[in-house]
């Protein structure tokens, strides 16, 4: 075991242009700033999953290193697995599509995530109505009149809006849809486990639905009721039995739900007014999260069957235009605004700067839910996205994210859309998953960090190490978007280094060079740029 030392050394002013921000900027530089860390090898960390780094929504994640790919969106509540066939909702025009592998559409999902060595989470539709061909739609204009849009490709499929625009009130469901039940989900999942005998477990999770709590505005052509706590514990109970029963090894997670408010209160609440909240109060007055948890508890302690494995929730931040269609603003109040949005998932002391204005903390706030209500639930971000991945504050938001997820123990974690390759959100995911081109990646187990002095501002550190403690790898986080960091780390119980290697990327698509790393006894001394992500991959000697 070796002792800590550490040394501050003095470094001359940095006057950096960042991203493009105006040269008036600069007169602000006051030289560079110091932070001071401790990685603490002597405690036992946690394992670190490697379901983190799994991407949601995405046809081809593979360059970014990914773990896992997740099934999802909303398509995937209307999901026929017979014809292969699903409806695009208010996303597009409620029109059908798909079709092109009856039978066999999940299966080449399955098959490509095998081929590339990643877990796949498959997302179940249980709200009870799905499509019925690939040619059909909700609110054709020949039928419903004019409407406010129609799909380009077809104009006679409407978005269901009159010119005025109030929502056209839905026709039967069958028209564009027809029913599905918790058998025909469960033939689905034994024939999943049939073609498993050959190539062996497929599917790492199933995913009971998404965002359901959202069912009455995305899928309105067919769930016009907003939906409430009772719709969905029978469903979950009723779909995830089902999936229990033709696959008893099954990891099974739920419910998908959008946010903040869907953590809260079901959207008959939302529909009502939250200060009203009838179907809550009708509940004892309790959030819907906790209130979900202990129901599925006390049926598994009722009928000895276990509905559910990993609680899941989505999370996106809300602040405004943190994320948006065109992928985010990016000037520099809405880019700071973005780096301190991710604070939101961990941070007990940070208030979220958008209309929910509250403390979230909403990791802390699901593991003291589960520990209450069902312990040993494990926990999944479904989704999560900060938006602007092709500007440098979302490629750090990403690395954060990424990080603090590692550092939290979740399960599992499904950014939502792969980023852009050699964005900077596609070189955060490598960050963690291929820093050097080979392979290189940050470790199985965490390695606390203890801020030295409060640590510094606009900087964060996160460390890992192999089950042997041969290699630790360490991500340092220049959050600052014009001043160097001067960074000192010391080593407490580490064994001596025997190899040393840094890597640093501020932008641009060439990804990361050679960071130059100082090496004093037992203190590592890193100098890093602006709005920065630094790798340090660090190797013991042998013992003797």
């Amino acid at each position: 075991m070796m002792a800590v030392g550490l040394v501050v050394i003095r470094l001359e002013p940095s006057f950096v242009s960042n991203g493009g921000l105006a040269a008036s900027l600069q007169p602000d530089l006051q030289g560079f700033r110091n932070a001071s860390f401790i990685l603490d090898c002597t405690a036992a960390g946690r394992p670190i999953s490697p379901l983190i780094y799994g991407i949601g929504g995405s046809a081809d994640p593979w360059a970014t290193g990914t773990t896992a790919r997740r099934s999802g969106g909303n398509p995937l509540t209307r999901y026929n697995w017979e014809l292969d066939t699903w409806n695009l909702a208010n996303d597009w025009y409620f029109k059908n599509t798909g079709g092109e592998s009856p039978g066999l559409g999940h299966e080449r999902f399955l098959a490509e995530n095998l081929e590339h060595g990643v877990k796949s989470a498959l997302t179940l539709p249980i709200m009870g109505w799905i499509a019925k061909d690939s040619t059909s739609y909700s609110f054709p204009v020949s039928v419903y009149g004019p409407q406010q849009a129609t799909a380009p490709e077809l104009p006679d499929a409407g978005n269901g809006i009159a010119p005025d625009g109030k929502p056209i009130a839905p026709g039967p469901p069958t028209r564009a849809s027809v029913q599905s039940t918790p058998d025909s989900i469960a033939r689905l999942v034994r024939q999943i486990r049939d073609h498993d005998r050959t190539r062996g477990r497929s599917v790492d999770s199933y995913i009971l639905d998404n965002e359901p709590m959202l069912w009455n505005t995305t899928h309105r052509d067919v769930h016009p009721e907003p939906t409430t706590y009772d719709e969905l514990i029978e469903k979950t109970i009723a779909y995830g039995s089902a999936v229990r029963r033709a696959d008893p090894e099954a990891r099974i997670a739920g419910p998908g739900e959008w946010g903040w408010l869907a953590y809260h209160y079901s959207a008959k609440d939302v529909a009502a007014g939250i200060f009203l909240r009838p179907d809550r109060r009708r509940h004892g007055d309790e959030p819907l999260i906790p209130w979900y948890l202990r129901k599925l508890r006390e049926h598994q302690l009722r009928t000895g069957t276990r509905v559910l494995d990993i609680l899941d929730v989505h999370f996106y931040p809300m602040g405004d235009g943190i994320r948006s269609v065109d992928g985010g603003r990016t000037d520099p109040e809405t880019s700071a605004r973005r780096l301190r949005a991710t604070r939101s998932l961990w941070d007990p002391t940070y208030r979220d700067e958008s209309w929910i204005d509250e403390r979230m903390r909403v990791v802390p706030l699901l593991r003291q839910w589960i520990a209450q209500h069902y312990p040993g639930l494990g926990i999944s971000i479904g989704e999560w996205d900060f938006g602007a991945e092709t500007h440098m504050s979302g490629g750090l938001a990403i690395a954060e994210v990424l990080g603090r997820f590692g550092e939290l123990g979740l399960t599992s974690a499904y950014k939502w859309g792969s980023p852009i390759e050699k964005s900077p959100g596609f070189w955060a995911f490598r960050a963690y998953r291929n820093f050097d081109g080979q392979e290189g990646r940050f470790q199985d187990w965490s390695v606390p960090v203890v801020p030295v002095d409060g640590g510094g501002t606009l900087v964060s550190l996160f460390g890992s190490r192999d089950a042997d403690r041969r290699r630790l790898v360490a991500v340092l986080l220049n959050l600052a978007p014009l001043s160097r960091l001067s960074t000192h780390i010391g080593l407490q119980g580490c064994q001596r280094l025997a190899q040393t290697r840094g890597f640093t990327y501020a932008g641009g698509e060439q990804g990361f060079s050679e960071l130059h790393i100082e090496l004093a006894t037992d203190v590592l001394h890193v100098t890093v740029a602006p709005y920065s992500i630094n790798v340090l991959d660090l190797r013991t000697a042998p013992q003797q």
